[in-house]
């Protein structure tokens, strides 16, 4: 099937979509950029996919300071903790004795009335910002023969996505170039996916991942997994408006056509954009619930997945928690394992991430990036959407679980299974 990148100038973003600040610039809509210079040529990076997301709401799982600095250990059994007798990490793994602790270290729950904190990515706006002298260092490093990929790299690892929209808008004003083009013409492989994927606007390499993940001979689930199970409503809601203006499709006919079965109603739940995101828990509810899931799955010969399907979409994630923690006490095992006996595949595998970014967000991408690596060849669409999605949310503590789940660095683990200068820029991103 040919890849369908339709651009919607003038007029974009559409109405009601956030502008991306300097994106087009305010005020220069109808002429920015010139018809057929939009700076994403067809001819992306290889099909794989990415992610994004916008920084979660205060005292959301996931949102900038969840964990605290410092972070708190993984629970014994859940994803990738060390295990009794020395066993291998496990993700999804259950709590010792069913039982998932009712709060973290210090008695401070990571949900509602949260104060604001600082954003915990690796990569901040860069201080005395001026894109025009960038797009001339990109210049210069493109300019003759050869590339100056350390120059590349020192300016695109050290600017947050809202500055590297204005350095390709400046880009163009002063030679008249394309920047993702030229970018595209001096790099190669994996280099060139991590470049772009860095220059693509959050939501649009969202929706460019999902449109990805379906397009051609079969379906890359876990993408759609990671992305449509992961974000807040405003986030899905935003994607499915740009994935209907650049591509000219409907998300949700596209899911339908492309997945089928319970894992089919669980993305199709997911890409309404209308889970409850009320920070406060009621825990008489979280009582309810557990007792409904239990009749739903153990306490019951076979499985009732629209009951899972409803209360794991619909509840808020501090919502799930509460019930997770409730399920443990009432059936004395811990809900993520009882998912685990009662769905298989896919549908395993979505409610099982949903579940896992109520308990702790940074350890769900943690596992992922340490199974993108483990063993042999590196899955790098993984490795790389994850990297630059997460880099100015929560990378910090990512890194944090990273090693306290697997006992090495995350900046090591990479180092050893990449090279050159895409290793250099990841490692620049990561902040090794």
């Amino acid at each position: 099937m040919p890849q369908v990148y339709k651009m919607s100038y003038p007029g974009y973003p559409p109405t009601g979509y956030p502008p991306f600040p300097g994106y087009p610039p305010a005020g220069q809509e109808s002429s920015f950029p010139p018809p057929g210079q939009y700076p994403y040529p067809s001819g992306f990076p290889p099909m794989g996919g990415g992610a994004y997301s916008a920084a979660p709401s205060s005292g959301y799982p996931g949102a900038p300071g969840y964990p605290a600095p410092g972070g708190y250990p993984a629970p014994a059994g859940y994803p990738g903790a060390p295990q009794a007798g020395g066993a291998p990490p496990y993700p999804g793994g259950g709590f010792p004795g069913g039982q998932v602790p009712s709060q973290y270290p210090g008695g401070q729950a990571p949900f509602p009335n949260q104060p604001a904190v600082m954003n915990q990515g690796t990569i901040r706006p860069a201080a005395n910002f001026d894109a025009m002298r960038d797009a001339e260092i990109l210049r210069k490093a493109m300019k003759g023969f050869g590339t100056d990929e350390q120059a590349i790299v020192d300016v695109v690892a050290n600017r947050s996505n809202d500055q590297r929209q204005k350095i390709k808008a400046a880009f163009k004003t002063m030679y008249g170039k394309d920047l993702i083009k030229d970018l595209k013409s001096e790099l190669s492989g994996n280099m060139e996916e991590l470049i772009l994927a860095l220059f693509m606007p959050p939501t649009y390499y969202d929706a460019w991942s999902l449109r990805n993940a379906m397009q051609g001979v079969g379906t890359q689930e876990r993408v759609l997994i990671e992305i449509l199970c992961t974000r807040t409503n405003q986030e899905i809601r935003e994607i499915v408006r740009c994935y209907q203006s650049e591509f000219g499709r409907d998300l949700e006919k596209d899911i339908r056509s492309d997945t089928s079965g319970h894992f089919e109603r669980l993305l199709v739940s997911m890409c309404q954009g209308n889970r409850d995101e009320n920070q406060s828990v009621n825990h008489q509810m979280a009582q309810e619930d557990a007792q409904r899931l239990y009749q739903a799955g153990e306490g019951r010969l076979g499985t009732d997945e629209s009951c899972f399907n409803m209360i794991l979409a619909t509840r808020s994630f501090p919502q799930l928690k509460a019930t997770m923690e409730a399920y443990s006490r009432m059936a004395n095992r811990d809900l993520l394992s009882s998912v685990g006996r009662e769905f298989s595949g896919y549908v395993e595998s979505g409610l099982k991430t949903i579940l896992q970014c109520a308990l702790n967000r940074p350890a769900f991408f943690a596992e992922r990036l340490y199974y993108s690596m483990k063993g042999a060849g590196t899955d790098d669409s993984t490795l790389v959407r994850i990297v630059v999605t997460r880099s100015e949310i929560d990378l910090v503590q990512i890194k944090q679980m990273f090693c306290q789940m697997y006992q090495k660095t995350l900046g090591t683990m990479i180092a050893s299974d990449t090279s050159g200068d895409y290793r250099r820029l990841l490692l620049a991103i990561v902040g090794q």
